[in-house]
């Protein structure tokens, strides 16, 4: 059954029809620029316009960029301040006319990477950070998703992590990848301080490039780079939805056995 996966960045929102049981794109994936301003109604007609390039999809799953509980948001540090408290998987389920999965970005990125990357057959506790417009991530114990654990915004010579490591703060101080992979070490070493991980897993379009700052980077942890690479979300969106719908069945399974 094909589920599509959408995924909702700072940047763009890129999407494609996924084999959930291979974690493999079914067909090339379609990406458009994230409105500006990122307001509500035009994040989910942009959605819309992507899901509109697909067909013969039963359920959708769809990546945010900020804390989601219950498919409801609840922060948006990297997109229009519209969508706090916004019932976002609401919004898309009524605007797609599907089943709609709504989870973290980094969320997803951790869960594509832990069934079918670079974190797969782990065991222990394994910490995914994406660098991209911010920093995601997202944390597993024993390969079971803790969600929404923000870590981008811990406290770093008095201001968010992401606004000093960012690959999007790179890209626009224009630093070099001594620069800017000296900022980052510093980021994963309180990262280190406080959850003790047994594996970093490094997220996000910079980590195609990760031949560039990798070596330049010295800590306890061990460090590989995401094997999904952009594909990440958009993977762990649609296995999320895949996922959410195997519950509702059971679900409705269990309610006919009561019934009868």
């Amino acid at each position: 059954m094909a589920i599509l996966g959408i995924d909702i960045g700072g940047s763009g929102v890129k999407g494609a029809p996924v084999d959930t049981v291979q974690g493999e794109l079914l067909e090339e994936r379609y990406r458009i620029p994230t409105p500006q301003p990122s307001e509500v109604s035009g994040v989910v007609e942009a959605v819309a316009e992507v899901a509109g390039r697909f067909s013969g999809y039963d359920r959708v799953g769809i990546t945010f960029p900020g804390v989601v509980v219950d498919g409801v948001v609840r922060t948006a540090a990297n997109v229009d301040k519209s969508w706090i408290d916004a019932p976002a998987a609401q919004l898309f389920a009524e605007r797609l006319g599907r089943p709609v999965a709504v989870l973290n970005d980094a969320d997803a990125a951790g869960v594509a990477e832990v069934a079918f990357g670079a974190g797969r057959d782990q065991a222990g506790l394994i910490i995914m950070l994406t660098f991209g417009t911010g920093i995601g991530s997202a944390l597993f114990l024993d390969g079971t998703l803790v969600p929404n654990t923000e870590m981008g915004h811990l406290e770093l010579h008095g201001k968010d992590a992401e606004l000093r490591a960012s690959d999007r703060v790179r890209e626009e101080d224009d630093m070099s990848w001594e620069k800017w992979a000296s900022r980052v070490e510093e980021y994963l070493r309180h990262v280190e301080a406080l959850m003790s991980p047994r594996l970093f897993i490094i997220g996000g379009g910079v980590s195609k490039k990760s031949d560039k700052f990798f070596p330049l980077i010295d800590i306890r942890t061990p460090m590989v780079p995401a094997a999904l690479l952009n594909n990440a979300g958009i993977i762990g969106a649609a296995v999320t939805a895949a996922q959410a719908g195997g519950a509702a069945k059971t679900a409705e399974v269990s309610a006919g056995h009561a019934a009868d």
